[in-house]
């Protein structure tokens, strides 16, 4: 393994690359195409964390995450801090740092990037010690993301049909919460909400954008509060997505913050983090970790970040 330059996980289970066949010897071969040596990890069989471990006992300076969002994730979190740098091969359905970092969806082209690819360092978010790329969101979208696992990997009509309607059925019985907010540089203060989000860095305004950033180094949380959330309130607020005017949306509150402890009634507390439903220990304490890891992304694919 010495003379290796990049070290491949492949989750062969994510969206795309199941539904396309990508195979360890795909992988092999796009990047000998391309001059690039590497050893491709296919081992489903093992914890993803025994092969990160083996990824980072090797001698490659490069770490592919050849998979979904998970996958990113998970790997993203043994990086930080690391003098090694992350590599992303988007394989699989939604792909949302990937597309933040302007990387192609297409795996020829993702490939084919890695070899003219500059390295970045971004921002990563953390909460209670843990490291999240995107979000972490208490109240009524985890409950929604729960019931998305009941039609993970279906495509079909009827799911989408499904999945609105189970969606428009919580949304209608749904209940706000009360919790409590205190920002590192602010007060305390107790709020009754329908959802709230933590984001590493801020989500854009502008026509069709739906959750995606341009800046990844602005070293700030964005904190989205939502106090009520009808089915009035979801359309208008998809509507101002399409239309590039959200923000200011009477029922919701956006905030910038450096750190932020959320705390609920319960000790226990769901969250949909990075997307995926989980259950953590309250308080939450977030914190952002400014330019704290390493990313390969095409050549002038990151703009730099304007001073505040």
């Amino acid at each position: 393994m010495t003379d290796i330059s990049h070290y491949i996980i492949l989750n062969a289970n994510a969206g795309t690359a199941h539904a396309t066949g990508v195979t360890g010897e795909t992988l092999l071969a796009l990047f000998e195409s391309h001059g690039l040596k590497a050893i491709v990890d296919t081992r489903s069989e093992i914890s993803l964390s025994e092969r990160i471990a083996d990824a980072l006992a090797s001698q490659a300076r490069t770490i592919v995450a050849a998979g979904g969002d998970g996958t990113v994730t998970a790997l993203a979190a043994a990086l930080v801090g690391s003098d090694r740098a992350l590599a992303i091969l988007p394989l699989g359905t939604v792909n949302a740092l990937a597309k933040d970092l302007h990387i192609p969806l297409d795996l020829p082209a993702a490939v084919a990037a890695l070899v003219s690819g500059e390295i970045h360092s971004i921002d990563v978010g953390e909460v209670n010690g843990r490291i999240f790329l995107h979000k972490v969101v208490v109240g009524l979208i985890p409950g929604v993301a729960a019931g998305r696992e009941h039609i993970r990997g279906r495509q079909d009509s009827f799911a989408k049909i499904g999945l609105l309607r189970f969606f428009l059925r919580r949304l209608a019985r749904s209940r706000r919460i009360a919790v409590a907010i205190e920002p590192h540089a602010g007060d305390r203060r107790v709020e009754r909400v329908q959802a709230i989000a933590v984001a590493s860095n801020a989500y854009d305004e502008g026509p069709g954008q739906f959750f995606s950033r341009a800046s990844l180094d602005r070293g700030t949380l964005t904190l989205y509060v939502l106090r009520h959330f009808t089915t009035f309130d979801f359309i208008r607020l998809t509507t101002g997505m399409l239309l590039g005017r959200w923000r200011h949306d009477e029922a919701l509150e956006v905030e910038s913050v450096k750190a932020v402890t959320i705390n609920t009634r319960k000790k226990l507390v769901k969250v949909m983090f990075d997307g995926e439903v989980e259950t953590l220990q309250a308080p939450l304490e977030f914190r952002i970790r400014p330019k704290a890891l390493s990313v390969i992304v095409p050549v002038n694919a990151l703009a730099p970040t304007e001073a505040a």
